[in-house]
């Protein structure tokens, strides 16, 4: 069995539902199933400030996601409720900002682009305004709205499933690349995305641009009190430090969109584990010796952040 790390924060009796993973897709799907009357608790080797989800970048858009058939329904769930988190962007960590997915073309985007209204194709791409979220400030608030609604949050490491199966008749599984080694799913694998911070000089908008044969990408997003450059696709790259090359690599292609960007001040360094799963997400339910009911909600890519309710929601069906 493994051990607690840190004290219980929220209620301390019996629930009747564990959701194991507290990064945004955990915290999201277990604020959902108590906001249903669920008692929930989570369990999470890491506080949420450390999981990959707050290295996010986090602008809303189905990205390295699948099944494309299921994505599209997922994510503009999510988008309506960012839009409507935006309205208290300080409390919430979310505001719609304005910018261009360089190379874009809308012909090339599943039908649920057709139901975004700030999205128009221009000459250098496409422009939208869109939800970007500043992920602390988020994390933060899922972890306060789940204890207001009587959840809680332990830290605690997970060697099996079968641990939180012997306390609660359901569990949700929201392990990200954790579920390669508890369900175990082979298909799980790691997509390494390097950041780099630095002071702002002046950025409103944010910009993307995808290179399709090259695992590198030029992206920065204007995050408050920071400027967010981006960034690696390194499928099966379990590096989680930063490569001073690659960093240097990736200020200059940003230099290349904005030059006053060379000579900002470098303020930090990240590196995600994007949890990208081979057959696209899981979302899917299983029985449990003694009739209890496993729930799995993994395998997001790239878009934990885009999809979180949208999956959440789905999971939360299977629960019941």
């Amino acid at each position: 069995m493994s051990e607690a790390r840190a004290a219980v924060t929220g209620r301390t009796d019996e629930s009747d539902v564990i959701v194991v993973g507290g990064g945004v897709s955990g915290l999201t799907t277990a604020l959902v199933l108590a906001g249903r009357g669920h008692r929930v608790r989570v369990w999470s080797r890491e506080a949420a400030a450390s999981t990959t989800s707050a290295v996010a970048g986090a602008l809303w858009w189905p990205y390295r996601i699948e099944p494309e058939e299921l994505v599209g329904d997922w994510a503009l769930r999510t988008l309506r409720w960012y839009e409507e988190l935006a309205e208290r962007p300080d409390e919430t960590g979310v505001r719609l900002v304005a910018g261009v997915h360089r190379g874009e073309r809308l012909a090339a985007l599943g039908p649920w682009a057709a139901k975004l209204t700030d999205l128009v194709q221009v000459e250098e791409g496409l422009r939208a305004r869109l939800p970007l979220i500043d992920m602390p400030v988020h994390l933060s608030r899922l972890e306060r709205r789940l204890a207001a609604a009587g959840g809680a949050i332990e830290q605690r490491t997970v060697t099996s499933l079968d641990e939180a199966a012997a306390q609660a008749p359901v569990v949700v599984n929201c392990t990200g690349l954790g579920a390669r080694e508890l369900v175990p799913d082979t298909g799980m694998r790691p997509v390494r995305g390097q950041l780099v911070l630095v002071e702002n000089p002046g950025i409103e908008e944010w910009f993307t641009e995808t290179d399709p044969v090259s695992e590198a990408s030029t992206y920065f997003f204007p995050q408050p009190g920071r400027l967010v450059l981006g960034g690696t696709a390194e499928t099966d790259d379990w590096n989680a430090e930063p490569d001073p090359g690659t960093a240097e690599q990736i200020v200059a292609r940003c230099a290349r969109v904005r030059p006053e960007i060379a000579r900002a001040r470098i303020i930090g360094h990240r590196v995600g584990l994007r949890p990208a799963r081979d057959a696209g997400v899981r979302i899917e339910a299983e029985p449990l010796p003694g009739g209890g009911r496993l729930v799995h909600n993994y395998g997001h890519g790239g878009a934990g952040v885009t999809v979180a309710l949208g999956c959440a929601e789905a999971a939360a069906d299977l629960v019941g």
